[in-house]
């Protein structure tokens, strides 16, 4: 099985292109709704949490989202740190995952494949952008915070410019129509490559 990486940095529409590649019958892995559920289920995960970030990275079982986002994405140690606590468990759950779907190619849709060095792990690489002001924008209705904390977190993503030079495809969403004719190309060639 060929196991496919859909990644683009916040507000680039990961989630809109994974949806489209589901809806032609393609086992989506979604890292980030994963890693959520991981830190609730997991007594270690939310334990290791607590040492790193305090008590009040969790209010009533669930991830405190605010207070961990405002510490971590201006400590980049602290960021490590929790990336190093919840990655590994998520590479894990993904791969046994995997291993109970029955299809040609599974995408596993995670927002930082190449800063958490994990590209190796793919056999191709889907990336998808948008223009800066269109991806604050979507974060800003999506999440009802402010355009500065989306441009913080976009300046603790790799710039796409980056990303593109490692990437197999590129979707540029900023048209649904377009994107949907595109993840449909991507799909065919994909099917072909696995043919």
């Amino acid at each position: 099985m060929m196991i496919v990486g859909l990644t683009g940095g916040i507000g680039s529409g990961k989630s809109t292109v994974g949806s489209m590649f589901q809806k032609l019958g393609v086992p989506i892995y979604n890292s980030d709704f994963e890693a959520k559920n991981l830190m609730v289920s997991s007594k270690k995960i939310k334990r290791d949490i607590e040492t790193l970030l305090g008590k009040d990275s969790y209010l009533e079982g669930e991830p405190n989202k605010k207070y961990i986002a405002k510490i971590v994405f201006n400590d980049k140690k602290l960021l490590q740190g929790l990336n190093n606590i919840v990655h590994p468990a998520v590479r894990r759950h993904f791969k046994s995952w995997c291993k109970r779907q029955n299809a040609p190619y599974v995408i596993q849709e995670a927002a930082i494949i190449f800063e958490n060095g994990t590209n190796e792990f793919y056999d191709k690489i889907i990336l998808v952008t948008s223009p800066r002001d269109i991806r604050i924008q979507r974060v800003v209705d999506r999440d009802g915070t402010t355009a500065e904390a989306v441009m913080e977190r976009i300046d603790n993503q790799w710039p796409d410019s980056e990303k593109e030079k490692l990437s197999d495809f590129i979707i540029e969403n900023i048209g649904l129509e377009a994107t949907e004719r595109e993840v449909s190309r991507i799909h065919h060639k994909l099917l072909k490559i696995r043919a």
